[in-house]
């Protein structure tokens, strides 16, 4: 990639904003030495590590770099035998402790069942230095103070010098509280002047205290003097303090030899370290933007879904479909100046080198960018005083260049094409020119004013018109690409809103040839019909969301009220039932009392009779009617078959059976509504002639075999989805669809993820796309099948 195309293209921008997110001045550095890449399989890795990063940092909020230094120059140092300070070998401590830290981190996230595929193949490479890390931090604290346990040699000297610093205080303490001290001295307090004791004495005592006189006051009155009495024991300091520094520079030395021994391993581990927080970087990035993951293609085919510029404010963007490399390969936008044309030509350019740098795009989710060799852009005035150049000759330098390099794995970026010379011959010249590079195979878009390039679009094969929506009320641009609708100046209606005279317009149409005045009522119609296309198809999509979710709430509640019927009825049965059990009790005691009273009084009361009237009590007990879940029970198990027809209990309709969807469950089409049923809410109605031909004979699935366009693998496991999705797709090509869905939902995306790396290796599989947001989003995967 040419620098000046990715200045012209404000890619530094990107790299400003970006750098940022960078943990350390490593992955600052990665930042700054960002190119875009031009192999496909690179890119795709790119995207696949950006995107690792991102769901790392949504499942664990944020990845452990502290301590991170970039320690390259000390260990390099070490190497070649030089000493290291105590604050560069805490640094190098530090660097040590974060590459452990890290590989124990993405470790205790694989075992935690997280499926990473780039991480952990980094943080296996990472070598762990514990014994030099802890060396290091046995030494030296975290202040790079070199610690008293460092050797034995460091514990007693620093020993003898506590001994003999306390000494000299002593001293000079006791002659601080004696009675002449007050009169003699300025102030009662012991300091330091070059590395000795001394205290601070007015200048006439001097010859009180003898001495060494080492410093004075500013104004003179005051002397800073090492009493005689005190320099021996100073000088004893001094000597200990020199033992302190070579034992120290001894400790330091050695460390620094044990650094040189692992040099390489340490540089290793860094570099591994500045890649992972690159990798963070760009993953909290897409955060910031709003990001998604863009399908890396590389057939040159660009499908871009409310895609916003990342340089722009969110509140002002405008969000903008743009499509290239299908039906189309060059997109010419007409129209005029302030319109958003350029704004549209930048984005595509800017979204492919973020594309191919493993930046995600701020776009919906499913949009689709290509990988390109090389992108080519002319876009701003570049006219240059010093060289002499006009604006015209400047972009034809540009153009020249770009016609010396493009080929077919070009994406090529004109603004502007043809300005700045004469208008008849600059629209010629602007023809030429994208005939030129469209016959070399580039995708290419451009911008012009030139009203003989609308009949460019319409000329010729894989050409398409577009123009920038321009609000005649408010007279500013709405920024809203419209592809398949040329621009037009919109001249006349503006002049007409800022209140110039209605005959000077209609004299000024009048010197209009009658080709433009139908051409420009053509495309004004275009962008109405446009307009009231979009306008439907948005309210279209309204009512059908409204109606999806009324249609639902219904549901709902025909359960909850078939649910309550049942409950209804099943208490009053109870209670009805406890009833007559009491009165069953109490017939039994007066029969018991009757046979008694029969037995002791010999009254004629016969044994048959008291049978008769028990089987009368029994037989005055109300038979209810069971509920349907007891009759279900009790019925006998029925195997189902796609076709039966049968009785949905918790709606009390009948429909027919379309396809098993899970072990218990069955799609059942009811009417023009189809919903999906427990089989234990199902009653077996009767089966058609043909199922039960279906059934008695063996053989094979073919057309007239009934299989779904959609299979549903929400909630399924990751195992039993994918083994479902591969026989699904035996299923559909044998019955000769030529495309299917796989609704796998959203989740934290691993299903998704499954499911795509599948079907990107399937034998049946040609082509797979994202649902659109009417079709369930990302959601759900559209498949094309061989």
């Amino acid at each position: 990639m040419q620098g000046r195309v990715l200045k012209v293209l404000e890619f530094e921008k990107v790299k400003e904003q970006l750098i940022k997110h960078a943990s350390s001045s490593l992955g600052k550095e990665k930042v700054r030495t960002l190119i875009p890449a031009v192999e496909f399989e690179t890119v795709q890795v790119l995207q696949e590590q950006t995107d690792e990063a991102l769901k790392i940092l949504r499942l664990r909020g944020n990845a452990p770099l502290g301590g991170l230094v970039d320690v390259k120059e000390s260990v390099k140092r070490s190497k070649i035998g030089g000493m290291l300070g105590s604050n560069e070998l805490v640094e190098i401590a530090g660097t040590l402790y974060a590459s452990r830290n890290m590989k124990r981190f993405i470790e205790d996230m694989v075992e935690g069942g997280i499926e990473l595929t780039h991480f952990p193949l980094l943080a296996e490479e990472i070598i762990i230095l514990h014994d030099l890390e802890k060396k290091i931090t046995q030494c030296i604290d975290d202040n790079g103070r070199v610690l008293d346990h460092a050797s034995d040699a460091l514990r007693t000297i620093r020993q003898q010098l506590r001994t003999t610093e306390s000494r000299v205080r002593e001293k000079l303490e006791s002659m601080i509280r004696s009675s002449s001290a007050t009169k003699m001295l300025s102030d009662a307090i012991i300091t330091i002047r070059n590395d000795r004791f001394v205290l601070p004495v007015k200048q006439e005592y001097r010859s009180a205290y003898g001495g060494i006189v080492h410093d004075q006051s500013s104004s003179g009155a005051t002397l800073f003097i090492e009493p005689q009495v005190i320099v021996d024991l100073n000088n004893t300091l001094q000597q200990v303090r020199a033992k302190e520094k070579a034992e120290i520079e001894r400790i330091l030395k050695m460390l620094s030899e044990e650094v040189a021994i692992y040099s390489e391993e340490v540089l290793a581990n860094l570099s591994i370290l500045a890649e992972m927080d690159f990798m963070f970087a760009k993953a909290r990035y897409a955060k910031e933007i709003n990001g998604t993951k863009p399908l890396i293609n590389n057939e040159r085919v660009i499908r871009i879904f409310k895609g916003r510029h990342p340089l722009l404010p969110a509140d002002k963007v405008v969000a903008n479909d743009i499509e290239l490399g299908i039906d189309f390969t060059t997109i010419l936008i007409t129209g005029p100046n302030t319109g958003g044309k350029t704004v549209a030509l930048k984005t595509l350019g800017l979204f492919t080198l973020m594309a191919q740098s493993g930046l995600q795009i701020p776009a919906l989710e499913g949009s689709e960018m290509a990988v390109f060799t090389a992108v080519h852009a002319d876009i701003g005035d570049e006219q240059s005083i010093e060289q002499s150049l006009s604006t015209f000759s400047s972009h034809m330098v540009n153009i020249v260049d770009i016609l010396n390099r493009v080929d077919a794995n070009s994406l090529v970026l004109f603004d502007e094409l043809g300005a700045g010379t004469d208008p008849q011959e600059g629209a010629a010249l602007a023809i030429s020119i994208l005939d030129e590079v469209y016959n070399r195979g580039a995708r290419v878009v451009a911008t012009t004013h030139y009203p003989e390039l609308k009949a460019y679009g319409y000329n010729r094969e894989g050409v398409i018109n577009a123009s920038v929506e321009f609000d005649i009320k408010t007279l500013s641009p709405t920024y809203k690409l419209l592809i398949g609708v040329p621009g037009r100046s919109n001249a006349f209606e503006i002049s007409k809103r800022l209140g110039l005279n209605e005959r000077v317009i209609n004299n000024a149409r009048s010197l209009m040839s009658a080709d433009s005045n139908e051409v420009d009522s053509m495309i004004a119609s275009l962008e109405q019909s446009q307009k009231r296309a979009e306008r439907e198809r948005e309210e279209a999509e309204s009512i059908r969301k409204e109606a999806e979710s009324l249609h639902h709430e219904l549901q709902n509640q025909i359960i909850e009220f078939n649910s309550m019927r049942d409950k209804m009825y099943e208490d009053a049965e109870k209670t009805a039932a406890d009833k007559v059990e009491e009165a069953k009790k109490e017939a039994e005691e007066i029969i018991r009392d009757l046979r008694k009273m029969r037995i002791e009084q010999r009254a004629n009361i016969k044994e048959h009779e008291l049978i008769e009237a028990r089987k009368k009590l029994e037989g005055a007990v109300p038979a209810f009617e069971k509920s349907k879940k007891a009759v279900k029970k009790e019925q006998k198990k029925q195997e189902f078959l796609p076709g039966d027809e049968v009785k949905v209990l918790t709606f009390d309709q009948k429909g027919h059976l379309i396809e098993k969807t899970s072990d218990k469950e069955w799609q059942v089409q009811i009417g023009i509504m189809k919903m999906k049923v427990k089989e234990k809410d199902l009653e077996y109605v009767s089966r058609p002639k043909q199922v039960e031909q279906k059934k008695a004979l063996t053989a094979v699935k073919g057309r007239d075999y009934h299989v779904s366009l959609e299979l549903d693998l929400r909630g399924e496991r990751y195992e039993n989805a994918l083994l479902r999705v591969e026989k699904y797709l035996d299923d559909a090509v044998l019955a000769g669809y030529p495309r299917v869905s796989i609704i796998h939902g959203k989740g934290t995306g691993a299903l998704r993820q499954g499911v795509t790396e599948l079907l990107k290796n399937h034998r049946s599989v040609k082509n797979t796309r994202f649902g659109e947001a009417s079709e369930g989003g990302s959601g759900v995967t559209v498949v094309e099948l061989k």
